[in-house]
């Protein structure tokens, strides 16, 4: 039987972080749980860099600390070293936004595969990471899904983000690294999920190496999940997708409003909670075909997984399954189910600070929007705080 209250235990989930680091965790938790704050903090900061003031320093102490592993992959070392100590694996995310060369996708790509290649000697780096507007511009992907017509510049580009995919996917098979590749909005996605959907079938041959992402707050996911289930059946390939709620929202529901097309998101909290819980239980009941990693910071959707699991006679660390977390959120389920024996990852951001400050606001934003995830961190850190009577 699963114990429902494994997550409650403290001394387990922040057993890694020193006394002041639990304190600076408690206090920026308490920082973005005051949502008139986090836009102002966010909206100055995003001034601050841009007029390049001095404000690095204070953004490396403070944020980017808590939830980026480091400015390169080197500096991530010590972070990756420890968490293997605890059992927990590590997926380095270089969380480079907002690009539009080709020479920077070009970079992006060679900083992917480099990735690859280090994690192929380093056992507690299973996975490699990356979002598709790494590889190229919005505006192509977003043309691409529309159908629209490309110009021979255009169809250029998009010839070379097919080319990039194939270079970073052979190398990841020759490497036996899988390689999760993130979902974006939904009026680019549908040229990302083509394109996903034909690596798959080349290099899915006999492992799961290409992941896709799958957003279950977008009410379509689990018939796209299914009838792809039926072609790569049909076709001989095997699917693998990390499967989680979703990060783009308010964008959503304004451009269609704008837009005037029905909202492609979930119409409640519990709808999408509904509608991640029923992806994640079809592919852990279809685990000869497809292969999991649960990106959730939800109690409820990670108990389930591990009762299905069960019910399923499925090994706590078999393969096929990993539980995954962002760096700096929900130690109490990352390090708690790594104890218990399952496989469990957290996706560790790294770059530049000015670079990576997109993917930090978001963040911030997104643990604001969530109140219960936010009052929760705080309580057990409370919590922690007072065991270790500080």
């Amino acid at each position: 039987m699963v114990s429902k209250s494994l997550f409650d235990n403290t001394e387990t989930a922040f057993a890694l972080k020193s006394d002041s680091e639990l304190e600076r965790a408690y206090f920026l938790f308490k920082m973005i749980a005051n949502e008139p704050l986090v836009r102002i903090g966010t909206a100055a900061t995003k001034l601050a860099l841009n007029m390049h003031l001095p404000v690095e320093g204070l953004i490396r102490s403070t944020v980017f600390d808590h939830f980026c592993g480091g400015v390169n992959e080197k500096d991530c070392m010590s972070t990756v070293d420890s968490l293997e100590e605890a059992g927990v694996s590590s997926v380095l995310d270089y969380s480079v936004e907002g690009k539009e060369e080709e020479k920077q996708f070009d970079a992006t790509m060679e900083k992917i595969i480099d990735l690859t290649r280090f994690a192929k000697n380093k056992s507690a780096m299973p996975f490699s990471v990356f979002k598709p507007t790494g590889l190229g511009r919005f505006k192509i992907w977003q043309k691409v899904t529309e159908g629209a017509t490309l110009s021979e510049a255009e169809q250029g580009e998009w010839e070379r983000i097919k080319q990039r995919y194939h270079h970073v996917c052979k190398v990841a098979q020759e490497c036996n690294i899988a390689l999760l590749i993130d979902a974006e909005e939904s009026w680019m996605q549908g040229a990302a999920d083509g394109l996903c959907e034909e690596m798959m079938e080349i290099y899915n041959k006999e492992t799961p190496i290409v992941f896709n992402t799958l957003q279950c707050y977008r009410w379509d996911r689990f018939e796209y999940l299914k009838e792809l289930h039926k072609r790569a059946k049909a076709k001989g390939y095997l699917l693998g997708f990390k499967v989680v709620r979703g990060a783009y929202m308010e964008k959503e529901h304004d451009r269609a409003e704008d837009k005037g097309y029905p909202t492609p998101i979930c119409a409640s909290k519990s709808a999408t909670d509904e509608n991640f819980n029923t992806v994640t239980d079809y592919i852990l009941t279809h685990l000869s075909d497809i292969s999991l990693f649960l990106g959730t910071h939800n109690e409820v959707s990670s108990y389930l997984a591990m009762e299905t699991m069960e019910t399923e006679s499925l090994s706590k660390s078999d393969g096929r399954i990993w539980f995954g977390q962002l760096y700096g959120m929900s130690d109490h389920i990352s390090f708690n189910l790594a104890k218990e024996g399952y496989n469990v990852a957290k996706y560790i951001p790294f770059g530049p600070v000015k670079d990576v400050m997109p993917y930090l606001i978001r963040r911030a934003e997104e643990n604001t929007s969530v109140a219960g995830q936010t009052s929760r961190e705080l309580t057990l850190l409370k919590r922690e705080k007072e065991r270790r009577k500080l």
